[in-house]
């Protein structure tokens, strides 16, 4: 038989066959939109790709805006303040406290340790205790709950990025935004349900810590650029005009249905709901980029026009990234707006082994004023509520000064995967708190300890999803994003 009649038999019995069925799914799903369908029972692989999905329990937070600092943040100099440990600057750890602990670079045997030369202070009325190097964010003290109690088992980056993204330290997991799009699905119909944004270095571990793994492609984070074309590919290539590119892709619509009805694979349904959703995004990024309509008094706020002023460092990605993570926050506010259910602002480098007194200032001058004009944005705009912030890192620094060999003299920390902090706000989560607490030293946690699944488990909770009953079968076992581990924090709940 001619292909092309197979074709045209294909989509006759389809339409015809189905007319009345396609017409149903489009009405459930803007039943299921409005929240006027009942909850379905279907497992989420049998569901539409792109369609909403009930959560088990009634969820506080609808978006989430991840602030990934890649590298290794300090808490000693950030978050978590040591007047003991700057006492005993220059002096020698407890070997108890060293002995079988592996670093990446530093010489335990004649490292000192070594205080931190920034001041604290109190803000909001909480009295929330930060950096002064963090004045924007510090001003929304009374929204943050700051955890000092977080520990990992992953002192390199790459394991300790795809722990924090993904709940497990090995390749080909789904990453945390993958797992709550496929969850939920997505509010928006022209965007993709989970967006990573990336300012200063390229992410280490490149789209690993992105991806879908073992889910369906739909879910995966797809990355949106600072310069040229924001997705690669999306625009009609050049001499195709938009009625040849329709064609081509209705052609290929037709070979993928068939394909499907043959072997039922859901990689190819969502194939399917990718192309489908490339042709609306051809027509909504555009403006959802432009933030030439955004007042003036917002983009100030944010810092879009800001320089470095001088700065030289390139760790953090030198002096386009003022801008570049500006526009990021700015633009993860207006994706939340449109329904994006999950935002990824990425930003490398904090990995300071040396000149940590001059990058880390420089970091923090990138980050601060677009993340507390974000949170205040949020605030002011009725987001916030339903909007989980979080600020992570794949592991904190050490107490100690780094001593590799090679280097004159100290100027930087090592990696420390026993006590670090990150920070939540929005979305149900109780401000103006802080969870868990660190030994004099900020060498080990002595208090509520917060494992990373822990962390992921508490998200999820934010979004009315059980940890434990999220899973995906996958070579014959369920599998989940907090692994066999994870409780969720009660103290962060609101």
């Amino acid at each position: 038989m001619d292909p092309q009649e197979v074709i045209r038999i294909a989509r006759r019995d389809f339409l015809v066959s189905t007319a009345r069925g396609v017409g149903g799914v489009a009405l459930a799903s803007l039943l299921a939109r409005d929240r006027l369908r009942a909850a379905s029972t279907a497992p989420p692989t049998a569901r539409a790709p792109g369609s909403l999905h009930p959560s088990h329990f009634p969820p506080r937070a609808k978006n989430c805006i991840f602030l990934y600092m890649e590298g290794g943040v300090s808490q000693i100099d950030l978050f978590d303040r040591k007047p003991r440990l700057n006492e005993l600057h220059g002096q020698k750890m407890p070997e108890s406290l060293t002995k079988n602990i592996r670093f990446a670079f530093i010489q335990k045997e004649s490292a000192v340790l070594w205080g931190s030369p920034h001041p604290f202070r109190r803000y909001g009325r909480s009295g929330l205790e930060l950096s002064g190097l963090l004045p924007h964010i510090g001003s929304c003290a009374d929204d943050l709950a700051v955890v000092r109690s977080m520990h990992t088992e992953a002192f390199n980056h790459h394991p300790g990025e795809l722990l924090m993204y993904c709940g497990s330290p090995t390749l080909g997991r789904p990453s945390i935004g993958s797992w709550v799009t496929y969850a939920l699905g997505s509010e928006s119909q022209n965007l993709p349900g989970y967006i990573v944004l990336s300012a200063g270095r390229a992410a280490s571990g490149g789209n690993t810590m992105f991806s879908s793994g073992f889910l369906p492609s739909n879910y995966a984070g797809v990355l949106f650029r600072t310069q040229g074309q924001p997705v690669l590919d999306l625009p009609n290539p050049p001499g195709v005009d938009a009625r040849l590119r329709h064609l081509g892709l209705d052609a290929l619509l037709d070979l993928n249905r068939l394909r499907q009805t043959a072997v039922g694979d859901p990689e190819i349904s969502a194939r399917i709901a990718n192309y489908e959703l490339a042709a609306r995004m051809q027509l909504a990024t555009p403006d959802l980029m432009d933030l030439g309509n955004e007042p003036a008094t917002v983009r100030e706020a944010y810092g879009i026009d800001r320089t470095a002023g001088g700065l030289k460092t390139y760790r953090g990605g030198g002096p386009d990234a003022f801008p570049t993570f500006a526009r990021n926050c700015l633009l993860a506010r207006r994706m939340v707006e449109r329904g994006v259910r999950f935002v990824a602002i990425h930003h490398a480098s904090w990995d300071h082994h040396n000149d940590l007194d001059s990058d880390l200032g420089f970091n923090c001058q990138v980050v601060d004023q677009p993340v507390g004009a974000l949170l205040r944005d949020l605030k002011q705009r009725g987001l916030l509520d339903e909007t989980l912030v979080v600020w992570a890192s794949e592991f904190g620094r050490t107490p100690l000064g780094e001593n590799r060999p090679g280097f004159a003299s100290v100027t930087g920390r090592d990696h420390h995967p026993f006590a670090f902090s990150i920070w939540m706000a929005g979305g149900g989560i109780r401000g103006g708190q802080v969870i868990g607490e660190t030994d004099e030293l900020g060498w080990n946690v002595t208090r509520d300890p917060v494992h990373v699944n822990d962390l992921h488990a508490t998200m999820l909770n934010r979004f009315g999803l059980d940890h434990e009953r999220l899973t995906h079968r996958h070579q014959g076992r369920d599998f989940r994003l907090t692994d066999v581990a994870g409780r969720v924090v009660t103290q962060l709940l609101a």
